[in-house]
């Protein structure tokens, strides 16, 4: 897999904010203490400090490098709570790797996200035996992330799942079954896997896995047309007599879900662009990027959806605090009638976008320019 990109936090604020500075100090400082912890409340202590943290500055950065900030400091902290759980364990003889999915995966984790992983394991013994052995430990090591603020994922997507606890064999036998036979409905329910990355141990299991991948999913012209049937499933919430398109009904009534609505559109389209070019990057812009590389798409096009979406999310951060202030749940919901005009505008910039973005990827993989 490719080396993630070095990030640097003082690139994440405009030079002129005071607050760069402080930030990075903050944040070393964040480092340290997760290193230094020794046992869960530790750990909890550390976790709450970051999310703190990035409360602090949300809103006041640029979205792409705070998202890898994010996800860079929670790796940090992933990784400190694997090491604990492993200590004392008779796993010597054992090779095994820990995979971030979904938004970790993709380091465009934001001030609220659950837990999505898996591992892949290699030894001696056969898979179950391997399996058997690593599942309680993965279920410590779930458990902990819990308690550190990283909630468990209500879809079980999660290492002490036995179905995503596999050896490299069967991932490949899983992902396979995928791209070869799967229908559309399998597909949905499994591209958050697509968004693999490795986060500890074995590194060149997941590299494997990632290199096969690479080399699978291009060649499979039906997979990536079922993947792109289920990306346009959703448009961007656009009207036809009003700016925006709102949902009529539900707890959010006259809100854009900025994740599911917005977000998710450049995501999705990102990840069958990448996989195409076979690109090793998880990241939505890295992807986006590879494929202007690879001259399937316009470099100038290339900017302007990575711009798009940075600005969806850089929003979408923006609800999450506001929430965090009013001392609500976090969710992604926004009312377009109580955005400024600033924010009006960049919003319906942005799904003008998306919405560019998906008829683009209609023509290239259903033939046809979709009504989107």
């Amino acid at each position: 897999m490719n080396e993630p990109p070095t990030i640097r936090p003082d690139a994440a604020f405009d030079p002129a904010n005071v607050q760069a500075g402080a930030f990075m100090r903050d944040m070393e400082d964040a480092r340290r203490r997760i290193a230094a912890a020794q046992e869960g409340s530790g750990l909890q202590r550390a976790a709450a400090e970051i999310r703190a943290l990035w409360h602090r500055v949300a809103g006041e950065a640029e979205a792409q490098t705070l998202m890898r900030l994010i996800s860079a400091l929670n790796d940090t902290l992933t990784r400190r709570v694997i090491d604990l759980a492993c200590v004392g364990q008779q796993l010597q003889d054992v090779r095994w790797c820990w995979i971030a999915l979904g938004s970790e995966g993709r380091e465009e984790q934001t001030l609220s996200s659950d837990q999505d992983n898996g591992i892949i394991l290699a030894g001696s013994g056969g898979a179950q035996a391997l399996r058997e052995r690593m599942l309680p430990l993965a279920l410590h090591i779930n458990e902990a992330l819990d308690a550190c603020g990283f909630p468990l994922c209500t879809g079980q997507i999660m290492a002490s799942n036995p179905q995503w606890c596999l050896d490299l064999h069967e991932w490949r036998e899983r992902f396979a079954s995928w791209i070869i036979e799967g229908d559309q409905r399998a597909l949905l329910n499994a591209t958050i896997f697509f968004d693999l990355r490795s986060l500890h141990g074995a590194h060149d299991l997941a590299q494997a896995l990632t290199d096969w991948l690479a080399d699978m999913a291009p060649d499979n012209p039906r997979f990536l047309y079922q993947m792109t049937e289920n990306a346009l499933r959703r448009k961007a919430p656009l009207g036809l007599l009003r700016d925006f398109a709102v949902a009529k009904s539900g707890d959010f009534a006259g809100t854009i879900d900025l994740k599911l609505d917005a977000a998710t559109l450049f995501v999705d389209a990102a990840r069958i662009y990448g996989l195409a070019c076979r690109a090793r990057a998880s990241n939505t812009a890295d992807r986006l990027r590879r494929a202007g590389e690879t001259r399937r798409l316009e470099p100038h096009h290339v900017q302007a959806w990575i711009g798009a979406f940075n600005r969806i999310q850089m929003l979408r951060m923006k609800t999450q605090q506001r929430c965090f202030e009013r001392g609500e749940a976090m969710h992604n919901h926004v009312d377009p009638n109580e955005l400024d005009a600033g924010e009006r505008r960049v919003l319906l910039d942005a799904l003008r976008q998306a919405r560019a973005l998906q008829r683009h990827l209609a023509l290239d993989y259903l033939g046809f320019r979709q009504g989107v």
